[in-house]
């Protein structure tokens, strides 16, 4: 009741900034009278809020005033924006009609701004939209023009989000081998951006429906054989719920999930399909699309209703039926109506199954009469889609031929301008010959002239001269270069020892950080096992004197023999108790001590769990009758794993004693187990007081080792505060892991987990 009202109190907080949030840009918009784009910024942002506040018709009265402004300004993409939003209010509400009309509004106005990836994203909301009424001729039109749009763009995205509308289309025509076709297309592109992302979620999920409700023609087709389609869908069902659950997508979770426990229903795994539709339940009832919740409930009673559990299958029916009633949801509805009347009529209420039968044949005929009306209109709509898809396919054929003519023609272009470019340049080659040419003969000519006019000597000792020169300057440049490469040889050397010098100096220095650091860690695990060791002598000094004297003044009452049955009964009782929590406590004393001595090594061998907690249940199966405490075993009788039994059954002990310690009258404790490719998990679940957030935090750290501080249960049961120190300990002798976390309802949930 707390953590409900503290919610809301939450929300109405969040709501009241919000209506303060809209107050104050009203009053800037009151202060702003000029019509120009900061006026039009102010009235976006005001039907922004109001659509957060759900507040419809100021929404629309504040979009109608934002379109009006930002066209007079021909501000398109602002109005755009403005109608895009409008249309997916009305989409959300399944008014068709008006989302339909504000879409194509939309589309005008990014098509005047040429915001090409809008008018696209535009048009795949109304291929969605298409496929809810459904008209799939239409929806096939809006995807190729999104389609084409991406093709432009480049946007590998968005057209692998056309994909999977298409493919939608496939599916509710019942062809789900063309429709795998599309989904393998999408998974590609969505795979190729980020494996982890929704859309490889969304299609996993959509090609595990397909593999499932395909029928053995639909297989053929897909190279699928018929007993091998369950575990082909359940594959695709993992990966995508593997997704779904790193990215906390609790509306694709759910889904998946509720997929799931139908594969399992039919392979006959009773107990996965149990737990897998348990957990869809969970997930889908917080969400907002009820139609989830109330297809997970129905799924649940009907798995109850095969196992003749009538009682829980009847509950489970009578809450999706007022779900379905709720929110207007006929055929689901009419699901549970019939499945109230089967469970009734097992139950021998004839009366209310006679009740319940009435409603569903009057909604199954006012479904019947809807689906007749459909049934026309999908044969007509599957006619015009066939039509269309050949035409679209006759129009790519045509567009393929004509850009194989363009790149055909281009090529002949390239190889004629090629051709052209080659005879530029042979005309060049021939002038730059002939200037060649008539530089030569020019250089001739003048060589010829300075020997006639008698020059050549002074011509010579001039060359002479010059060379002498050269000589001298490359003397110097040689002289100059052995010197620079001395000085190099020397700064090189230098250079060479800081370097080695600094190399030293950082290994010293990372080497003594390294010691100090191991150094400070070795002092916190001898602070530890101090703290530790003092616990133990307080327990041994304490604990351990308690029991003992009250044994000698319970002997000394014996040997006086004046004590009556009743007295002796009673004392005998607290004395065994007390007696009791000492062995325990010596026990987890003397393995604490086993587990810190060099050499202790577990003796690995392999186990079935089932069996090994029946015998832990047995064995504290007293405490939790003294409490009324009930104690379920749900694992699977055939799990098992490598362990060394003593520790096992240790661990389990401890954690199964504390969840009794920490539970009230009439509570409950639920094992179970779950396994994965390379690893074993033991769940300990209890609806108890639970740990702390602190105490959660600082029990999953890897470093804990515990401080032996114990805590009085809910009927002031006392501890060692050994216990959760030893399981950790154990634990790790064995390369596994013990976690801890909240559960759902109340209380704690412990979790070991060990390699197979």
């Amino acid at each position: 009741m707390i953590f409900t009202f503290l919610f809301h109190q939450e929300a109405y907080a969040q709501k009241n900034n919000q209506s303060q949030k809209v107050d104050s840009l009203l009053a800037l918009n009151q202060l702003h009278p000029q019509q120009d784009s900061v006026k039009v910024m102010l009235l976006e942002q005001i039907y922004k809020g109001y659509l957060k506040l759900k507040d419809a018709n100021k929404f629309e009265e504040y979009v109608d005033k934002t379109v009006a402004l930002a066209q007079k300004l021909k501000l398109r993409n602002i109005s755009g924006f403005a109608l895009y939003r409008r249309a997916k209010f009305y989409h959300g509400k399944t008014i068709f009609v008006k989302s339909e009309k504000y879409y194509y509004l939309a589309i005008t106005e990014f098509e005047l701004a040429k915001n090409l990836d809008m008018v696209g994203g535009t048009y795949l909301n109304l291929g969605a939209l298409y496929t809810a009424i459904p008209d799939y001729a239409k929806c096939l039109e809006v995807n190729q023009k999104a389609i084409a749009i991406y093709e432009k763009l480049g946007d590998e995205s968005d057209l692998a989000s056309c994909y999977t509308n298409l493919s939608a289309v496939y599916q509710s025509l019942g062809d789900h081998s063309q429709s795998l076709v599309y989904l393998n297309m999408a998974l590609k592109i969505f795979a190729n951006e980020n494996a982890q992302s929704r859309g490889v979620a969304v299609v996993n999920e959509l090609i595990g429906t397909a593999y499932y409700e395909a029928d053995p023609s639909d297989l053929e087709k897909m190279g699928i054989l018929p007993k091998d389609r369950l575990n082909v869908a359940l594959q695709y069902y993992q990966k995508s719920l593997k997704v779904a659950d790193y990215l906390n997508d609790e509306s694709i979770m759910s889904s998946v999930r509720k997929s799931m426990g139908d594969v399992y229903d039919t392979m006959g795994k009773k107990d996965l399909a149990l737990s897998t539709y348990q957990k869809a339940i969970q997930i889908s009832k917080n969400l907002d699309d009820k139609s989830s919740y109330v297809d997970c409930l129905y799924a649940l009673g009907k798995f109850y209703q095969k196992q003749n559990d009538h009682t829980n299958a009847l509950a489970l029916f009578n809450d999706s039926y007022k779900m379905a009633d709720e929110n207007n949801l006929i055929e689901l509805k009419r699901n549970a109506a019939l499945g109230l009347s089967d469970s009734y009529s097992e139950l021998k209420d004839y009366n209310q199954s006679l009740s319940f039968y009435k409603q569903y044949v009057a909604l199954r005929d006012q479904i019947f009469n809807e689906d007749k009306e459909k049934e026309i209109t999908r044969r007509q709509m599957q006619i015009d889609f066939d039509f269309k898809e050949k035409d679209y396919r006759y129009k790519q054929k045509i567009t393929g031929i004509e850009l194989q003519k363009q790149v055909l023609l281009a090529n002949q272009q390239q190889q004629e301008l090629y051709l052209k470019q080659q005879q530029l340049a042979l005309s060049n080659q021939e002038k730059s010959l002939q200037r060649l040419t008539f530089l030569k003969k020019q250089l001739d000519l003048e060589i010829a002239q300075k020997n006639q006019s008698g020059k050549f000597e002074r011509a010579k000792l001039q060359a002479k001269y010059e060379t002498s020169l050269r000589d001298k300057q490359i003397s110097k440049q040689e002289q100059q270069i052995k010197f620079d490469w001395r000085i190099k040889i020397f700064l090189s050397i230098g250079l060479a020892l800081v370097l080695f010098i600094a190399g030293i100096i950082y290994y010293n220095q990372r080497k003594t950080k390294l010691l100090n650091k191991v150094i400070n860690q070795q002092r916190q695990e001898l602070e530890q096992l101090n703290r530790v060791k003092d616990k133990i002598f307080s327990v041994v000094s304490h604990d351990m004197r308690t029991p003992v004297n009250a044994l000698i003044s319970f002997i000394q009452l014996l040997e006086n023999g004046n004590i009556d049955q009743e007295k002796l009964s009673r004392y005998a009782a607290t004395l065994k108790h007390n007696l009791s929590y000492t062995s325990a406590m010596m026990e987890n004393l003397l393995n604490w001590a086993a587990s810190q001595m060099q050499g202790f090594y577990p003796d690995m061998e392999t186990l079935n769990i089932h069996q090994l907690l029946n015998e832990v249940m047995n064995a504290v199966l007293h405490h939790a009758d003294a409490k009324n405490i009930e104690i379920e075993n749900n694992t699977n009788p055939d799990m098992f794993v490598k362990a060394d039994a003593n520790m096992l059954s240790l661990i389990l002990r401890n954690l199964i004693s504390n969840a009794i310690k920490f539970t009230p009258r009439n509570g409950l404790i639920t094992l179970s187990g779950t396994n994965s490719d390379n690893e074993l998990f033991i769940n300990i679940a209890d609806n108890g007081i639970g740990l702390s957030d602190q105490q959660l935090t600082h029990f999953n750290k890897t470093s804990y080792n515990g401080a032996g501080i114990s805590t009085l249960g809910t009927e002031k049961e006392k501890g060692t505060g050994l216990g959760l120190i030893l399981c950790r300990t154990f634990i790790d002798l064995m390369g596994g892991k013990i976690s801890a976390s909240k559960n759902n309802l109340n209380g704690t949930i412990f979790t070991i987990t060990l390699p197979r």
